[in-house]
């Protein structure tokens, strides 16, 4: 670990990482388990990244807990993926507080239990002041479903004469989804050897830097998270420009 550490550079980490948590199912089957014991182990690799991130003082990192698309599942593994996080809800945010982190949640929260929300709300108004960097979690998540939400909210304000099409722009636009105070992500980190973003932040990750690893999520841990960051200081971003 000391060694992988050494090969940071601490002036050149991203802003915000987001990381796409992949691979619970096929963890738990080559071990010839249910699908939900690989969701059961992924909590420790959600604390081990999230301390990754506080020990290398990266301001903001978002993960996406649960899409839009995941209520699609088997009803019965739909349920357990409920059961199972409602179960770890307070302690791991009670954590995550004691770290003093910021909680944010993102995404259509309304489509869970009203204990859920009320858990969530209350840990967001609770870390609220908290200053050693923001988790942001991404929860019932869609990003066509967030870019959809601002066009109806922008049309809206059009209509009702409280905005001019003039000043409709990437300023005015981004004020309107769910992370319009959050910075742009810069790297995007998925597991399980699939290389694809599958509907996430897609607005904010327009020059994000795609790190793709075979490791299925269960077992992602504190050195993977820095290996990607390593990764990421190689690149060379130009943000559409020439060198």
């Amino acid at each position: 670990m000391k060694s992988l550490l050494k090969k940071i550079d601490y002036n050149n980490l991203p802003n915000h990482v987001a990381v796409i948590m992949d691979g619970n199912g096929r963890w738990a089957e080559k071990r010839g388990k249910l699908r939900t014991f690989g969701h059961k182990e992924s909590i420790k690799s959600v604390m081990d990244t999230i301390n990754g991130f506080k020990e290398l003082e990266i301001p903001y990192i978002t993960l996406y807990v649960f899409s839009s698309e995941n209520w699609n599942r088997p009803k019965e593994e739909v349920k357990e993926l409920i059961l199972l996080f409602h179960k770890n809800l307070k302690s791991s945010l009670k954590e995550v507080h004691e770290k003093n982190i910021k909680i944010i949640v993102i995404g259509k929260i309304e489509n869970f239990s009203q204990v859920i929300q009320e858990e969530l709300i209350f840990f967001m108004k609770k870390t609220k002041n908290n200053t050693s960097g923001t988790l942001i979690l991404a929860l019932s998540y869609s990003a066509r479903e967030e870019i959809l939400r601002a066009t109806k909210n922008i049309s809206k304000k059009v209509l009702d004469g409280s905005l001019s099409l003039n000043n409709i722009n990437y300023t005015s636009f981004q004020k309107h989804l769910y992370t319009k105070n959050l910075p742009d992500v810069d790297l995007i980190i998925r597991t399980s050897g699939e290389q694809r973003i599958s509907n996430f932040l897609l607005w904010q990750s327009a020059y994000a830097e795609l790190y793709f690893t075979k490791i299925l999520w269960p077992d992602f841990r504190k050195k993977d998270f820095f290996e990607a960051i390593i990764d990421y200081q190689k690149r060379k971003r130009r943000f559409g420009n020439v060198e």
